[in-house]
C-alpha cells in the first residue's frame, strides 16, 4: 500500500488499527514486537525514506475520559498499542495517534476536567503522540481548545464533524486557532476532511470526493500549510482525484513533483 501511494504521490497514510488483531487484548500472548521487529523497522524505514506522514485512530470505545475503571483499562492498553506500533516504525513523534475527547455522561465540564486529568496522568511515551478531534455530536473546536489550554495537546481539525457540530466560527477561522496548537515537532497541523453524502444520513460521510467542494475547501485553507486525510468512502480513488487538484495550489508542491 505504501509502495502504491508512494507512486501516486498520496503522502499521507493512516495506518489501521487492526494491523495486529487483538493486539490490546488480554487474549494476545503473542510478542508481536518482537516477532515483526525486523519487518517494522524495514517498513519505517521506507516510510522515512519517502517522507510519508502516518497516523493512527483508535476506535470509538477508546474513552479516556470514562468513569468505568474497566473501559479506563482498556484505554490504556489500546494507546500502549498505537504507540509501540509507531514506536517500532523509528518514526518521530510527527506520527500521531487520534482520539475524541470521549463522553458526556450527563455533565460536559466534569468531562472535560476528567479528561484533562486524565491525560496529565498519562505515560510522556502515549501523550507526545497524542492529539484530539472534534467531534460531530458532544466536543467542538472550542471545547478541544479548552482542554489545549490547560494540556498542551495538538488538536486535529475534522471539518465535516465542524460542519455539524460547531461553535459558530467558520473552518478559516477555526483552522487559524488550530494551527497554533501544533509545535515544531509534532509536524504541520493535520486535518480530516470529508463531506455529507447526498441521500445518507446526517451524519454519513461521501461515497466520493465532490472536486468542486474539495477546492472551495482548498481555498479556505489559506495560507496555512496542513496535512489532509480525507475520510471518504472510496479511498484511494478519491485520493488521487484530490492529490491532481491540490498539485494546483503551491502549498502542496512537493506532492504535486513526487517522482
Amino acid at each position: 500500500m505504501l509502495a502504491f501511494n508512494v507512486k501516486q504521490n498520496i503522502l499521507f497514510f493512516r495506518i489501521t488499527s487492526d494491523l495486529v488483531p487483538f493486539a490490546s487484548h488480554p487474549v494476545c500472548q503473542f510478542d508481536w514486537l518482537k516477532c515483526f521487529k525486523d519487518q517494522l523497522a524495514s517498513i519505517g524505514a521506507f516510510i522515512r525514506l519517502n517522507d510519508i506522514r502516518i497516523s493512527m485512530h483508535p476506535g470509538q470505545y477508546t474513552l479516556l475520559n470514562s468513569p468505568d475503571p474497566g473501559i479506563l483499562a482498556r484505554t490504556i492498553r489500546e494507546l500502549r498499542y498505537h504507540t509501540d506500533l509507531l514506536d517500532a516504525l523509528d518514526l518521530d513523534v510527527s506520527a500521531k495517534v487520534q482520539i475524541h475527547v470521549g463522553g458526556v455522561y450527563g455533565n460536559k465540564n466534569q468531562s472535560l476536567r476528567q479528561f484533562v486529568q486524565r491525560y496529565r496522568d498519562l505515560d510522556e511515551t502515549f501523550k507526545r503522540r497524542l492529539v484530539i478531534e472534534n467531534d460531530d455530536r458532544s466536543y467542538t473546536v472550542h471545547d478541544c481548545m479548552r482542554i489545549y489550554a490547560e494540556t498542551g495537546v495538538p488538536i486535529l481539525f475534522d471539518v465535516f464533524h465542524h460542519e455539524l457540530n460547531h461553535s459558530g466560527s467558520s473552518s478559516a477561522n477555526t483552522l487559524a486557532e488550530i494551527t497554533e496548537t501544533w509545535q515544531e515537532h509534532d509536524g504541520i497541523p493535520m486535518v480530516d476532511y470529508s463531506h455529507h453524502r447526498i441521500g445518507g444520513r446526517k451524519v454519513s460521510h461521501a461515497e466520493s470526493i465532490d472536486s468542486y467542494n474539495f477546492e472551495r475547501f482548498l481555498a479556505t485553507t489559506q495560507p496555512y500549510d496542513i496535512d489532509i486525510m480525507l475520510e471518504i468512502k472510496d479511498k484511494e480513488t478519491s485520493a488521487l482525484k484530490a492529490v491532481e487538484i491540490a498539485g494546483k495550489d503551491r502549498r502542496f508542491f512537493r506532492a504535486q513533483t513526487r517522482s
